[in-house]
């Protein structure tokens, strides 16, 4: 199998047309150890001779296929109940056969996203001893490289991996918790077929075709084909050159002084790419590494991704990751299921209501994708998550949840599957009854104190922290004696709503909502200098006017009057300073 596919790989480099490749191929995918998809007529193609009869036998089925003049051919074959012993697979076209090897039949995911779901289950020292007990030979991953290509791909390298001691460790750790918790309670093979990348944005993953059809995304499109029809490599190169020879110089400088001399060292300049194959650009990790599994059998997907996209001013998540499930499952022909991990919280906690943030926007635009688009489910961690590290060393917990939506709707299993969900929300007596569905057998706090993080707000849009009471099994009555009128309600709207607690009763974390569609949420990209100073400005006036106002009526003698007259004059020397320049 494996020299099959290197000598089409080789022929492909070296240009040769498809009718001159007489050897049979088969994408890396499909080799020894693969998981098919079971109670399906699983895929399988490759290429052959032009106009050649391809044959595909397994387990006593056949199916039948003709290669196309370009030799590209594809059939499908049933494979029948689950089956955990290993069996042969052949495919045959003309005097050419192609034997795989050990082919088990059971459930097969595809897992992707960023680095959250390429992190190694061996980075989390709580799962060393796990790692050593790890011996599963029905669950099997295919690991996919970090490639780029302009255009889409139709195979990838890589190998599919039992699941043992040795193996376990590089292992995507959500995608391995994901997989055992399905082949421990199912009692099947489980096959997952990983491929992400760290760091990268969701339009990365989604095609320039799809991305063309969404005003926001197409912007990123027309921008990037500028770029690559102006990218002249010669001077990218020589502009490399330059900044390397800049960077070895400061590092040979810098070379044996302390390290309070040394300043801040500049990081090493990256080899340049053409905008068409650098990673995280628009479509790029789409064409290389999702496009060659498009058509691969499987009941669905599982997603972590989204803190690429976290920033002010982004294309609103809810339009980007339907855009490109939509995508994906339009390549597949198929509307498989698709599971996704809501952001854990991070940063440090916030303190004070009403403080607009793009990871928060973000989140709750993930759970507006469960009402939007069909057959998605969210797995909601904010309670796992790091202050200072982005990349949560639990990575049970996100899986584990995510399994909890496969088993629910992908396997019939009868259990609480989702975190509580804002549903509708009624003002009532100085008060907002917030109704949640999957509540399970009731709402609850996690550590039994008091409800915290629910915010509340008036007409004036103004924010404060509010009291919430349990009411009923599926309600909760927020309210605050500041605000006697209340109209909004929010809950866990930060980064990281350290104290948020409110549970359902499998003790899955409510997800953050809101109940308004005001645009203070939005965070504000970063402001000029100019307009920094404005607004300095704005505040300074607004204390000067406070304090003017306090001494009047005072005894201008007195020691407090002296004070704020002082204080004035101090505040209107920096209001003069910071005058626009004529």
């Amino acid at each position: 199998m494996k020299s099959l596919s290197l000598l089409f790989a080789v022929a492909l480099c070296l240009g040769l047309p498809a009718r001159l490749l007489a050897e049979l191929s088969l994408p890396h995918f499909f080799s020894d150890h693969m998981v098919l998809q079971r109670e399906r007529a699983a895929a399988i193609w490759g290429t052959a001779t032009p106009k050649s009869e391809v044959t595909v036998s397994f387990k006593g089925k056949t199916a039948t296929a003709t290669a196309d003049e370009q030799g590209h051919w594809h059939a499908a074959i049933p494979t029948g109940a689950a089956d955990a012993t290993g069996a042969e697979l052949t495919v045959k076209a003309g005097a050419d056969i192609a034997t795989i090897k050990d082919v088990l039949v059971g459930e097969v995911w595809l897992a992707s996203g960023q680095s959250n779901m390429f992190y190694t289950i061996n980075r989390s020292p709580a799962y060393a001893e796990l790692m050593t007990k790890a011996s599963h030979p029905g669950l099997r991953m295919f690991n996919a490289p970090l490639v780029t290509a302009e255009k889409p791909q139709a195979d990838i390298a890589g190998e599919w991996a039992l699941c043992t001691p040795e193996t376990v460790p590089g292992f995507s750790a959500v995608a391995f918790f994901f997989a055992l918790k399905l082949h421990q309670e199912l009692g099947v093979p489980v096959g997952v077929l990983k491929t992400c990348w760290g760091g990268k944005p969701v339009e990365t993953f989604t095609s320039l075709e799809a991305l063309s059809t969404l005003p926001g995304t197409k912007e990123m499109v027309d921008k990037l084909m500028t770029e690559a029809a102006a990218y002249d490599p010669a001077r990218a190169q020589a502009t490399y050159e330059a900044s390397l020879k800049k960077w070895q110089d400061t590092m040979a400088a810098a070379k044996g002084k302390p390290a309070e001399e040394r300043k801040r060292l500049p990081k090493k300049p990256a080899a340049p790419k053409p905008p068409l194959e650098t990673e995280g650009r628009p479509g790029v990790l789409f064409n290389a590494m999702i496009h060659p599994f498009a058509g691969y059998s499987l009941r669905g997907a599982i997603w972590y991704q989204g803190e690429g996209n976290a920033k002010a001013g982004a294309v609103p998540y809810d339009q980007t990751l339907p855009l490109m499930i939509r995508d994906w499952r339009k390549r597949w022909g198929d509307d498989f299921s698709f599971y996704f991990v809501q952001l854990a919280n991070f940063h440090a906690p916030s303190t004070a209501p009403g403080t607009p943030d793009p990871w928060a926007l973000l989140q709750d635009r993930m759970r507006h994708i469960l009402a939007s688009t069909p057959k998605t489910g969210m797995a909601v961690i904010n309670d796992v998550g790091e202050v200072s590290d982005i990349h949560p060393k639990d990575k049970m917990t996100p899986g584990y949840r995510l399994a909890r939506w496969a088993l629910a709707k992908d396997y019939g299993r009868d259990l609480v599957y989702s975190s509580p969900l804002y549903k509708s929300s009624e003002v009532k007596d100085g008060a907002v009854r917030v109704t949640f569905d999957h509540a399970g057998k009731g709402l609850k706090s996690r550590d039994g104190t008091a409800l915290k993080r629910f915010e509340i707000a008036g007409a004036d849009r103004v924010w404060h922290w509010a009291d919430a009471k349990i009411d009923s099994k599926d309600t909760v009555v927020v309210s605050s004696a500041e605000v006697r009128q209340p109209v909004a309600v929010r809950y866990a709207w930060a980064a990281n709503p350290e104290g948020a607690n409110l549970v359902n009763s499998d003790d899955l974390p409510a997800s953050v909502f809101r109940t308004d569609d005001w645009n203070d949420v939005e965070a504000v990209p970063p402001l000029t200098q100019a307009s920094q100073d404005a607004d300095d400005r704005r505040v300074l006036a607004a204390e000067i006017k406070t304090l003017n106002a306090k001494l009047q009526g005072m005894d201008r003698k007195s020691e407090e009057a002296l004070a704020l007259r002082k204080k004035v004059q101090q505040l209107l020397t920096k209001f003069k300073a910071t005058a626009p320049k004529k």
